[in-house]
């Protein structure tokens, strides 16, 4: 046979099987024709679970009050610098470590005012972390130019502060209530002087290191300060309205079309990022809608907040993915470890604004989620923090569950370690 090279010998063979596999695609594509295209903006919905009871629930929430009653420090705090083990986060002077006490300390604070009881073992912890607070949360500030982990410290605290004032408040003692708002005070004082330049917040800056943060501000920082900043409002105390302002439209910019919030404001340029796709903001997602709603943006509708819980709880293996791995964003999606009860957190928060006909199922969800991951000595953690996971853990997983009981918390009877 003469002619071109693919028409000699042999290249017949070569030709029936490019025309076979031809038809093969042909009709391969012929059938995909006749089915239709796969809804992609659809949200997923797992199936109803089995209700796990108020007794369960609050048996998981007591054995975490237990938990965090049995790790207070001597000095009223929570968490410490230990257990290092050379993977631990960039924490550049005491400071540092001094921002993480404060800020479990006030999540345990809030975690035992919501949902410990009435005990006289819960009392003493809380007079011991109030003292704690009070005389060191005015002290606090950033660790060094770049690096500001108060800000959490100042949020959580705010948070904290509000439900200790309003338990002197239910007492009478009035002195106490004043030297609470004196120290809410400085805490607003410094979330003014620590807002980045642009609105908001964040927790570095690698840019400058101005005494003005010049790094943009970080989605959940914001999410987490303005839902601290409206609790504040709500029991009459008047959080600066410029930096509420200015807050609400850092966010709004970092607020996707699709419902997802970016990581932060230097991520506009990369909105299909892994970390800003909705499996990547899972655990942002949940802050973001809350302060959004919290502050009156009619974009976050009742519908809305149901969407993202069902995706929460149908897509929790991604989220899950990135728990207890020792090295932040090395997950899928770059998911950090911390993530993770952080956004149950907030999810639990948003119970107060789900349609009575959805919030028993979302309920039991959170909270099946929630007790399956509880630890064998009562607590939760997702990242191994220094000494500080287990604490922060546990105290956002109690409120969480503390928003699945279907009627109010009675007297603590959960025995107590001694102190």
């Amino acid at each position: 046979m003469t002619g071109e090279p693919w028409l000699r010998k042999g290249s017949w063979r070569v030709m029936k099987w490019c025309c076979l596999s031809l038809g093969l695609l042909c009709g391969a594509a012929a059938l995909a024709a006749d089915k239709p295209e796969p809804d992609y903006a659809k949200v997923p919905r797992l199936p109803d679970v089995t209700p796990p009871g108020n007794a369960t629930v609050q048996k998981s929430i007591d054995r975490g009050v237990y938990f965090l009653l049995g790790n207070q420090n001597q000095d009223g705090s929570w968490g410490s610098p230990r257990n290092t083990k050379g993977l631990n986060i960039y924490a550049p002077t005491y400071h540092s470590h001094y921002a993480f006490r404060l800020a479990v300390t006030a999540l345990s604070t809030s975690a035992l005012i919501e949902a410990g009881g009435d005990t006289p073992q819960v009392r003493a912890a809380l007079k011991d972390s109030e003292a704690y607070l009070l005389e060191h949360l005015p002290k606090l500030r950033r660790a060094t130019a770049d690096a500001m982990y108060n800000v959490w410290a100042h949020g959580y605290g705010l948070q904290a502060l509000v439900r200790l004032r309003t338990r002197a408040q239910a007492a009478n003692e009035v002195a106490k209530v004043k030297r609470i708002e004196a120290v809410i005070d400085t805490q607003f004082d410094r979330l003014d002087r620590y807002e980045s330049v642009d609105g908001g917040w964040g927790y570095y800056d690698f840019r400058l290191g101005t005494k003005k943060p010049a790094s943009s501000s970080i989605s959940f920082v914001n999410g987490t300060v303005l839902v601290a900043f409206h609790e504040a409002q709500q029991a009459g105390l008047k959080p600066p309205p410029h930096l509420i302002k200015r807050a609400i439209a850092a966010l709004k910019r970092q607020h996707l079309p699709d419902g997802s919030f970016l990581y932060g404001e230097y991520l506009k340029t990369a909105p299909r990022r892994g970390i800003n796709r909705p499996a990547g903001s899972l655990g942002r997602t949940q802050v973001g809608n809350l302060s959004l709603r919290l502050w009156k943006d009619p974009r976050i509708t009742d519908q809305v907040i149901v969407d993202w819980l069902d995706r929460l709880f149908a897509r929790n293996d991604w989220l899950g993915i990135g728990r207890k791995r020792p090295v932040p964003h090395e997950a899928w999606f770059q998911i950090a470890g911390y993530f993770y009860y952080y956004g149950h957190y907030y999810a639990g928060l948003l119970m107060d604004h789900v349609p009575a006909k959805d919030r028993p199922r979302l309920q039991d969800h959170l909270a099946t989620t929630l007790m399956k991951l509880q630890e064998k000595d009562g607590d939760w953690w997702d990242f191994p923090l220094y000494d500080y996971h287990r604490q922060y853990g546990t105290a956002m997983a109690v409120m969480a569950l503390q928003k699945c009981l279907r009627t109010p918390k009675g007297p603590g009877v959960v025995p107590v370690p001694e102190k």
